[in-house]
């Protein structure tokens, strides 16, 4: 059977519109674009089955072309339901990758997207949040022997991984791509801030400068967001449970506060901590009215829905991805994208040109993978894949750097100094 007798998707006639997608894009990944030839001269992947569960929208897409490029036979399935961009993946199919996915799928019709991605049979794969492998490790314990290894995209998924690995329940080697360097220090930080507000914005149409926003968590991605708050003229707050980011966030010019006293006085509240529970019914008791309520970690139990519900006399939806929660004292909260990631589900993700260097790293990830033989467990992208990205991408820009002298690599791995 070809792609589309395969797939299981919602409209190939929508392909050519998600084509203009993928060409935009292209034109602005430059990093993806080397690999791409390099891997249709050299065929890393040849005879090899790719599995890619990743937010399928445009970026995501040319991961795939490149991969296929590769000499790779590629399947792919979304991580967010919300985040699919159904031309893109009509796109896909009409270029020979096989799809499960379709916007706005149930939570039934996820996980049999899913398992329709296993029953690809994949020899490698790409997970973002984790939900394949643990979906792989749950229900299909016995496939895990065929996997040779997998890359992973976030810090959620990276946390699931090592918590399966400790259980000694992880089968086959995960390649921790969101430790990259190259990747949490910018797609994290800059790619997270700039796509958040811009899900917000875009969104609401409502005007950042002179509010108050409280970011909850000051990980990378939390850095990320708070800083272009501040940039866009916000007041900010940050909430933590960990000390050393809650010094870094002061020393850094905001303020600190718990999330029960920043909520009394947030307009915007963005979560980005990867746990659940993150804001409920103490929060939202002592809110503003009016009060925006946006996620931008993985899944959408950091904001509690069901403490919204409870305390909620009445709730519809007000404008596209935007669900008014009435309360009985009359005050209206409003959360976005039924409390998935903001900046996918209500926009279209991280700029191209940030995402051109964590899809290189995962590109890279993957073929490192058929090279090298790893343990089951969770291992770091090797120091040298994360700097030659990161040279790509100086490159492409036309800049230049220093590189040490004999002289002075014998100096700084010298213990006498001399």
């Amino acid at each position: 059977m070809n792609a589309l007798e395969q797939s299981m998707i919602r409209d190939i006639s929508l392909a050519e519109q998600g084509g203009l997608k993928i060409e935009w894009v292209a034109a602005h990944m430059p990093l993806l674009g080397r690999l791409k030839e390099q891997f249709e001269r050299e065929q890393p992947f040849a005879g090899k089955k790719v599995a890619i569960c990743l937010h399928l929208e445009a970026k995501t897409a040319y991961l795939a072309l490149v991969v296929q490029a590769g000499g790779a036979q590629v399947a792919v399935a979304a991580s967010n339901p919300l985040s699919t961009q159904d031309d893109v993946v009509a796109a896909l199919v009409r270029r020979g990758v096989t799809a499960y996915a379709w916007h706005g799928a149930t939570d039934d019709e996820y996980h049999m997207h899913l398992n329709k991605l296993l029953d690809f049979h994949p020899d490698i794969l790409i997970d973002d949040g984790g939900d394949l492998v643990s979906t792989l490790h749950r229900e299909r314990p016995e496939q895990t022997a065929e996997i040779i290894g997998g890359c992973e995209e976030t810090t959620t998924g990276i946390l699931r991984l090592k918590a399966m690995a400790a259980d000694g329940e992880l089968k086959f080697p995960m390649l921790a791509v969101n430790d990259a360097y190259s990747k949490y220090l910018f797609d994290n930080r800059y790619g997270t801030g700039q796509s958040v507000w811009d899900g917000i914005m875009r969104t609401t149409n409502l005007v950042v400068a002179g509010k108050t926003v409280v970011t909850v968590g000051y990980g990378w991605c939390g850095k990320g967001v708070a800083m272009r708050a501040k940039g866009l003229g916000a007041r900010v707050i940050v909430c933590e449970v960990n000390p050393i980011k809650a010094v870094e966030a002061v020393m850094d010019g905001f303020e600190v506060m718990t999330i029960h006293e920043a909520a009394k006085s947030a307009d915007f509240v963005v979560t980005v901590t990867g746990n659940r529970d993150c804001v409920t019914k103490d929060a939202f008791a002592v809110m503003k009215d009016k009060a925006v309520l946006a996620n931008a970690g993985h899944f959408d139990v950091e904001i509690s829905k069901g403490d919204l519900t409870s305390m909620a006399t009445e709730v519809r939806t007000v404008r596209k991805n935007i669900e008014e929660f009435a309360l009985a004292d009359g005050r209206k909260l409003y959360l976005l994208a039924e409390g998935r990631l903001v900046n996918l589900a209500a926009g279209d993700g991280h700029p191209a040109e940030v995402m051109d260097m964590t899809f290189a790293l995962q590109a890279l990830g993957l073929r490192n993978l058929l090279q090298n033989k790893y343990e089951a467990g969770v291992h770091s992208i090797p120091k040298e894949v994360d700097e030659y990205v990161a040279q790509l991408r100086l490159q492409t820009w036309g800049y230049d750097i220093d590189a040490l002298t004999p002289e002075q690599e014998r100096y700084l791995s010298s213990w006498q100094g001399e």
